[in-house]
């Protein structure tokens, strides 16, 4: 990660941690990267409510300065 601030990977690794804490993780691929306190959540969740909280954790974080929510909502496959 060139040019990427100490500060900007504390962040990316604290907001990863805390969404996992918040039940963000397998099957959602979520992928945080941090620039300059702007933070920019990519890849897919299973349910709504998991690109919510994923976007508040990301926004209540300290030294957050913005978040650019490029999430989408993909439904885990079905099972047969």
């Amino acid at each position: 990660m060139a040019g990427t601030s100490n500060e900007d990977r504390k962040l990316t690794l604290l907001i990863n941690n805390k969404m996992a804490m918040r039940g963000i993780r397998s099957p959602c691929a979520v992928t945080v990267t941090t620039s300059q306190g702007q933070v920019t959540l990519s890849g897919s969740v299973a349910q709504a409510h998991q690109k919510s909280t994923a976007v508040s954790v990301a926004s209540g974080m300290t030294g957050v300065k913005r978040v650019i929510d490029q999430l989408v909502i993909k439904a885990a496959p079905k099972r047969t």
